[in-house]
């Protein structure tokens, strides 16, 4: 019998084209390819989700959807009262009730009427100014915060958000300033050339509000616990300036420093309030506006709504992150 041998296969030699595959070092197109695609999205004109655009940029992206603020302010105005009996009627009822209780308070209990002709008049008209300015910075503060789904989901100028809500008031506003007038004539007040002066002081106040609209919508959006705070420093603001009662006739009874007396005079809300007193009131003493009352209304609207729209555009990247 033949015996039968084992053979050991022989190992193949190993072919070029292993050799080489386990050889060569990694090419460098492998290395520069996050080049490569951040060239190409540049060159499709891609940008990274979210990021903050220039601010040429974002100032034509913001006016290419003014149609969407308003809209969407006036879709939030008509939302406002829309499930109660009296709706819309609502934005004239309470202006007039806010004033009916400061008469009470202020014009009967604490005599603030004492020297200060047509006082209802007054009053009046500084509450409806009033009513713009608080509600406006008071509502903007939640202005990000409670359209965070909103701002997640969508990519527009977030800017939009604090602007529609001061779009919606001022909306509000002019309806209420229609009541305004007729309560105006229905106390005795006659129409003259001084009455066009509101549509520029309504204009100054507008941009104002906005600026710090945008101011506050920026700390609301990273400390929400400030809404809870604003009331109180609203309620502050609003009795040093002079809603209620004339600040140059209780000045004259206190002897305070000279630049208190400024300070109060000065505030933006003061200067508004007086100014649309003073164009639809006619026994409203123009020596009780500040000296360059016009300058100091531009500059408070300059600086508040070129500053304010400038500190929200720098985080306009953190938005919605958390």
């Amino acid at each position: 019998m033949t015996p039968v041998t084992e053979t050991t296969p022989t190992a193949e030699p190993a072919t070029p084209a292993a050799t080489a595959t386990s050889a060569t070092p990694a090419t460098p197109a492998a290395t520069a390819a996050p080049a490569s695609l951040a060239e190409l999205a540049a060159a499709h004109g891609l940008t990274i989700s979210g990021a903050r655009p220039p601010l040429p940029s974002y100032v034509r992206q913001l006016w290419g959807r003014r149609h969407f603020v308003t809209a969407y302010a006036t879709a939030r105005m008509h939302a406002t009262y829309s499930t109660a009996r009296l709706g819309q009627v609502w934005h004239l009822v309470t202006p007039l009730l806010n004033a009916a209780v400061y008469y009470f308070i202020f014009g009967i209990v604490m005599n603030a009427s004492h020297g200060v002709p047509d006082y209802i008049p007054f009053l009046i008209t500084g509450v409806f100014v009033w009513d713009f300015i608080g509600s406006s910075i008071n509502a903007s503060t939640r202005a990000v915060h409670s359209n965070l789904g909103l701002v997640r989901a969508l990519h527009f100028p977030r800017a939009s958000l604090p602007l529609s809500t001061v779009v919606q008031l001022f909306q509000q506003l002019l309806v209420t300033m229609g009541a305004l007038v007729l309560l105006l004539l229905a106390c005795g007040q006659t129409p003259t050339l001084r009455w066009l002066m509101a549509a520029p002081t309504l204009a100054l106040m507008a941009v104002f509000c906005a600026g710090v609209a945008m101011v506050m919508a920026r700390i609301g959006s990273k400390s929400p616990d400030v809404s809870q705070l604003m009331p109180f420093i609203l309620r502050t603001w609003m009795y040093s300036s002079g809603v209620m009662w004339s600040i140059d006739q209780m000045l004259r009874k206190d002897h305070l420093a000279h630049w208190v007396t400024v300070v109060l005079k000065t505030n933006p809300a003061a200067v508004y309030i007086d100014l649309m007193r003073y164009a639809l009131i006619d026994s409203f003493d123009p020596h009780a506006l500040p000296h360059h009352v016009w300058a100091i209304a531009v500059g408070w609207a300059l600086l508040a709504g070129v500053g304010g729209f400038i500190y929200f555009w720098k985080a306009e990247e953190e938005y919605g992150r958390g």
